[in-house]
C-alpha cells in the first residue's frame, strides 16, 4: 500500500440507504444463522434457552426471514440510482476485471502487488454479490415451502430442505471471506468505514476504485489527490 495521500480526506462511497440495507442484511443473517443452529443439530442446544424455547426459536427465525428480504427493497426504494449502478456493474465484465484477480491473489498472501484500475465496483465485489444473490435465491426460495408446507408437493418440501441447506452453507463461506477481507486484511481494512457511514478516505477509493474517482474528479464531486498533493510539495 503506497503512502496516503491527505489521510484526513474522505469522500462518500455509499448512500445512507446502502448503508440500512447493509445492516439490515447483515443483522438478519446472523440472526438466522445463530435461530437455525439448534434447528440443524443437538450439539447446539443449549442455545434454545437463550432463544426462549425451540417454539421462540423458530418463530425468531421467521420474523428474520422478513426482515433477510427487506435490503433489496431499502436500497431499491430509497437510492435506486445505487442500485441500478451495481445492476449494472455486475453484467459488465473486462480485462480489467480479469486482470484483477491476478493481482488479488498476490495482494492476499502479501506479495507485490499492482493495483488494476477499477470502476464503482472491483472484479471481487461483482464475484461476492453475484453469488450472493444465488444463495440468497437459494435460501429465500426454499425457504417457503418449508415455511408452508401444506401448500407444496411433500417433495418440494424435502427439496427445499436441501436447498436451504446448500444455500446456507454457501452464503457462510461467502460471508466468512467478505468479512476477512474487508474488516481483517490490512489492505482494505480502511475501507470498512464505507458500510458504517457511507465514507471512506480519499486516498483509499483512488487506490482501489481508480477509474471511478478519476471519474467523480472531473465530475467535481471529489478533490483531486494528486493536485492537494503538489500543491503541499511545493509549500513545504
Amino acid at each position: 500500500m503506497s503512502k496516503p495521500i491527505r489521510p484526513d480526506i474522505k469522500v462518500r462511497r455509499f448512500s445512507k440507504a446502502f448503508v440500512w440495507a447493509h445492516a439490515v442484511n447483515a443483522i438478519s443473517f446472523f440472526a438466522l444463522y445463530i435461530t437455525a443452529l439448534p434447528m440443524y443439530t443437538e450439539f447446539f442446544d443449549w442455545l434454545y434457552p437463550v432463544l426462549g424455547g425451540p417454539a421462540n426459536a423458530r418463530l425468531l427465525h421467521r420474523i428474520f426471514a422478513v426482515t433477510f428480504v427487506m435490503p433489496t427493497f431499502i436500497w431499491l426504494i430509497f437510492d435506486p440510482k445505487g442500485f441500478m449502478v451495481w445492476m449494472k456493474e455486475l453484467v459488465t465484465w473486462k480485462k480489467r476485471d480479469l486482470q484483477f484477480f491476478t493481482e488479488f491473489v498476490k495482494e492476499l498472501f502479501g506479495f507485490k502487488f499492482k493495483h488494476v484500475k477499477q470502476t464503482f465496483f472491483n472484479a471481487g465485489e461483482k464475484i461476492n454479490s453475484i453469488i450472493q444473490i444465488v444463495t440468497a435465491i437459494l435460501i429465500i426460495g426454499s425457504g417457503f415451502p418449508m415455511w408452508f408446507p401444506h401448500l407444496f408437493p411433500k417433495a418440494v418440501v424435502q427439496w427445499g430442505y436441501f436447498f436451504h441447506n446448500v444455500g446456507f452453507g454457501l452464503a457462510i463461506a461467502v460471508v466468512v471471506g467478505h468479512v476477512y477481507l474487508s474488516v481483517v486484511h490490512k489492505n482494505s481494512r480502511p475501507g470498512y468505514s464505507g458500510v458504517v457511514t457511507g465514507k471512506v478516505p480519499a486516498w483509499w477509493a483512488k487506490e482501489h476504485y481508480t477509474e471511478w474517482y478519476e471519474e467523480e474528479v472531473e465530475k467535481g464531486n471529489f478533490p483531486d489527490l494528486d493536485k492537494l498533493n503538489k500543491k503541499k510539495h511545493k509549500g513545504a
